[in-house]
């Protein structure tokens, strides 16, 4: 029988699994032996089949809809491989997609439905950025950061992902904050919140920052607003946009202060990168109606924009890359998996613990966020977080428990 010490490793496990990419930037994790994600996949599934083995699961109907896009949306991937023209990229991301997507969609259920495995998942994805976050402060102090993500493509992936990482770690150092019924202890967390959102101002990530504004704001709120006391939440939200636009406006004024932040220089600076965003968007939906109702094929939309098999270069936003390349029935079933998944899981909200709510809450939103800016679908943090809204309908009790 597993355990509750097992349950919290798995969920720990999992967190790690999520932000492997980012860890490598850590100090000393990046020139480990071992591969942090294949060591971490490796040891989950003989966790998570423990898991499910030893808990009675309780499955609410209104996650079966977004389920079952999840579930065939992967399988029209398949069939839309028969007309697109990608003979690299498209066999990548079916990989990604058709098997790793459904287990990370699997293992955010369990994980995030189980309270043991919830706990070890929150408490990891915490520690995950407090360390990625020094592991920031400690490169930009070195000088040693800018140079890395200005030379290698890798490294600016995985302080990419390191930034997201912070942003969940502040959105939960957040909840906890508005959760602790002692000042001297709520300011510890608050400025906790505030050392992420500065190292989360170094690496240059827009999608991060933002991320971590909304996580920081909207998941504290819905504790306090589930916890019934609606005023407390409005003052929660008003007070955190004031926080950052106030922020933001002082180290605006003071150019010496702000000088070395990147995020900062990227905000204000110019709009290459939106630029950029944009006209691959625009790409997107050309295609996308130029090749209805099927699609270009999956993994065709590179090709068609004249991009060649250059995976990075897709467009940014999992509805306009489904269009593109499913056709008008993939991006209904993405609709009806990760739509679906969004209106089951607010619908679900009114039914959830305070406490849980909130955590899913901080962990989801900046994933979801940066599912429609700054990822493709084979992102198994998308999958995850799918996962982890659905489990709001999921309940995990122990075998042994009577009734």
């Amino acid at each position: 029988m597993i355990v509750a010490p097992l349950a919290l490793l798995a969920g720990v496990l999992a967190a790690a699994m999520q932000v492997a990419g980012g860890l490598k930037t850590a100090p000393g994790l990046g020139a480990l032996p071992l591969d942090l994600t294949v060591a971490t996949v490796a040891a989950l599934p003989p966790l998570l089949g423990l898991l499910l083995a030893t808990r009675r699961w309780n499955v609410d109907p209104a996650i079966a809809w977004p389920l079952a896009g999840a579930l065939l949306l992967p399988l029209w991937l398949v069939v839309a491989t028969a007309w697109s023209p990608s003979r690299e990229v498209a066999p990548e991301k079916l990989v990604d997609v058709v098997l790793a997507g459904p287990a990370m969609l699997a293992a955010g259920m369990l994980l995030g439905a189980d309270p043991a495995a919830r706990r070890g998942l929150t408490g990891g994805s915490l520690l995950a950025g407090m360390l990625l976050a020094a592991g920031i402060v400690l490169a930009a102090r070195s000088g040693g950061l800018l140079r890395e993500i200005v030379v290698q493509d890798s490294a600016k992936t995985n302080y990419q992902v390191a930034g997201l990482a912070i942003a969940i770690a502040a959105a939960l150092a957040a909840v906890r904050a508005s959760e602790s019924r002692h000042l001297l202890l709520a300011l510890c967390w608050l400025g906790l919140v505030a050392a992420l959102a500065a190292a989360a101002l170094l690496p240059g990530g827009r999608t991060a920052l933002a991320t971590l504004g909304l996580g920081v704001a909207v998941a504290p709120a819905l504790r306090l607003w589930r916890g019934g006391r609606p005023g407390a939440a409005l003052a929660w939200l008003g007070a955190a946009a004031l926080a950052g636009i106030a922020s933001v406006a002082l180290l605006m004024l003071d150019p010496g202060r702000a000088a070395g932040l990147r995020t900062l220089e990227r905000l204000t600076g110019g709009v290459e990168g939106l630029d950029a965003r944009l006209s691959l968007w625009s790409a997107a939906l050309h295609w996308g109606g130029e090749a209805l109702p099927l699609g270009l094929g999956t993994g065709g939309f590179t090709i068609a924009a004249g991009h060649g098999e250059r995976r990075g270069l897709y467009p940014h936003n999992h509805a306009l890359e489904v269009l593109a390349e499913a056709g008008l029935p993939g991006l209904l079933l993405w609709l009806l998996a990760f739509g679906g998944g969004l209106v089951a899981a607010m619908a679900l909200l009114r039914r959830t613990e305070a406490g849980r709510a909130a955590r899913i809450a901080a962990m989801v939103l900046p994933v979801a966020v940066t599912a429609m800016v700054s990822s493709d679908l084979g992102n198994r943090m998308a999958w995850f977080a799918l996962g982890l809204a659905l489990s709001l309908g999921v309940g995990a009790r122990d075998v042994r428990a009577r009734g």
